[in-house]
């Protein structure tokens, strides 16, 4: 008896109503093409979304609020990107030796190899990310330069000046933002320029606010040139000193990030409307240098207060978004 079969919503069928569910890519060789169908089932693709959701939640609290105010066609590949970019992000501080380091960040090479090729590997973030990719087409070259940059930060060493870490944000946090963008289906050269400018605003307030957290592991990210600048040392972060010195340090460092949210708002007249939400942390990261410039005699990196003042920040935006 000769079955014909049609593929439906990731269940195979038969015309006697014959219903199989498939875990697998079932490959469809025609006269011109080969098309790769990925058979998931809704479960799995819940599971997978339901993953991306609560990494991201729960290491990214501020791009996980932000990605709820999105809009409904691009908030889930959203989380998939902000996810994709939390795995690589944990590497360095969940590895005993670089070697295993490598190896992972192979891995995500790998599979966003394997993604562009419809042939995503068994990972709840890879599958997402095939998903996100095929809705909106994403650019593969921003997904391997943020791998590519995680790869070379896993050398475990401070940034020697503050170019380095402005280059080290630009190709993680920038990249992660052009990516954004294109889920909102936006491409403007001015909105390119306000990503790249924000980008390393987040990436230099990443860095000093993870101070206290990498202090307590005996070891300082800040950069070395502005460091011996003011003449603090190490050891003074370890300590978590409230000397001058520490202070001009946090100052300096903040300083900068306000320059470049300064010049992507300089923009703000010829980018799309559409590009906003992209950038709706940029409301959050002023903060930081406001109350160093307000209350540059007391405030201190180590302030506990200070950083969980921006999760209260982020529940009053999406309060008032209801």
């Amino acid at each position: 008896m000769a079955f014909s079969l049609n593929i439906k919503n990731g269940l195979l069928s038969t015309k006697n109503s014959l219903q199989i569910k498939i875990p697998f890519s079932i490959c469809i060789k025609r006269p011109t093409e080969i098309k790769c169908i990925r058979a998931l089932t809704n479960s799995s693709v819940q599971h997978n979304e339901k993953y991306c959701i609560d990494i991201v939640r729960k290491r990214d609290y501020e791009g996980f609020v932000c990605s709820l105010l999105l809009p409904d066609a691009a908030r889930h590949s959203a989380l998939a990107l902000r996810a994709f970019n939390v795995e690589l992000a944990q590497i360095k501080d969940s590895v005993s030796q670089k070697t295993i380091g490598l190896m992972r960040m192979q891995f995500w090479k790998s599979a966003v190899e394997d993604v562009y090729r419809d042939d995503p590997p068994a990972q709840p973030v890879s599958a997402e990310l095939w998903r996100a990719v095929r809705k909106h087409t994403l650019t593969k070259r921003w997904m391997l330069r943020i791998i590519s940059e995680r790869e070379k930060d896993l050398e475990d060493r401070a940034y020697r000046n503050f170019q380095e870490l402005e280059a080290y944000s630009e190709n993680t946090q920038s990249s992660l933002l052009y990516l954004l963008l294109e889920t909102l289906g936006v491409k403007n050269v001015h909105a390119d320029h306000a990503a790249s400018h924000i980008g390393k605003a987040q990436g230099i307030l990443t860095c000093l606010r993870a101070t206290p957290y990498y202090s307590s592991r005996r070891k300082v990210y800040l950069p070395m040139d502005i460091c011996m600048l003011h003449g603090a040392s190490q050891e003074d972060f370890l300590r978590g000193s409230r000397n001058q010195n520490v202070r001009d340090v946090v100052y300096d460092i903040a300083s900068q990030a306000h320059v470049h949210l300064q010049h992507a708002r300089s923009f703000s007249k010829n980018v799309p409307h559409a590009a906003m939400p992209a950038f709706l942390q940029t409301w959050d990261y002023s903060t930081v240098h406001t109350h160093c410039a307000k209350s540059y005699k007391n405030w201190h990196v180590h302030d506990r207060a200070k950083q969980r003042f921006t999760k209260a920040r982020l529940f009053w935006m999406i309060t008032c978004t209801e």
